[in-house]
């Protein structure tokens, strides 16, 4: 193994001193090659020391102005601290400068869904639903868009898919919920749906006003 490798799996067993010491001499021995300075601030970031993190990923991007990981990394960094406007232009550029996976999709739709572009977050939570179709978060968040933009009918099918997967996921039980509740004149779906919510999560207050308010109205 060369040192980013040696560093990576130490990162990955909890031996963070170690993965410094492999990524200091990765960075030391090839100045010039990005990826010793991104692992670096990958690691910053585990260690909660962001502006170190920061760093690293900046001199990644001065050494190679198309390392997309090194963009998103940086980006996670924003998103973290609710800098959301500047995480997007970063997640947009990973994409840009070709990021494998769903994750710059993904993480890209939250951040325009954050500054209340939902719009503009739908096609990439489309996409990083495409690229990743199993998986839980990603269906989720692509559900909610569609439904906020009263695009019923495509959103029911991924929440039913959803629960299919994982039947104890409190989020798609209530998603659904407000779903029905806003389509079926027949309230008694939406009422299941919150009241199962609550099962699964007893302090979910969005389900309980929901569940409350309907049983007032009926």
């Amino acid at each position: 193994m060369n040192w980013n490798e040696q560093g990576i799996h130490a990162m990955h067993a909890g031996d963070y001193e170690d993965a410094a010491q492999a990524f200091t001499k990765a960075i030391e021995e090839n100045p010039s090659d990005e990826v010793g300075y991104i692992n670096f601030g990958n690691l910053l970031a585990i260690l909660g020391d962001t502006e170190r993190a920061e760093r690293f990923f900046q001199k990644a991007i001065t050494v190679n102005e198309e390392a997309a990981t090194a963009y998103y990394g940086l980006a996670n960094l924003y998103y973290n601290a609710e800098r959301f406007e500047e995480a997007a232009k970063l997640y947009e550029k990973a994409i840009r400068y070709n990021l494998e996976g769903a994750d710059g999709h993904y993480m890209l739709s939250k951040s325009l869904q954050m500054t209340d572009q939902l719009k503009l977050a739908l096609p990439y939570a489309q996409r990083a639903a495409e690229l990743s179709p199993e998986d839980d978060e990603i269906a989720l968040h692509f559900g909610i868009l569609l439904a906020s933009q009263e695009l019923f009918a495509e959103a029911k099918p991924l929440f039913e898919q959803l629960l299919n997967r994982t039947e104890e996921n409190a989020d798609a039980h209530y998603n659904m919920g407000v779903l029905l509740a806003l389509t079926e004149e027949d309230a008694a779906p939406a009422l299941a749906h919150f009241e199962r919510a609550l099962e699964i999560e007893p302090g979910y207050d969005q389900a309980k006003y929901m569940a409350d308010m309907i049983k007032l109205r009926n």
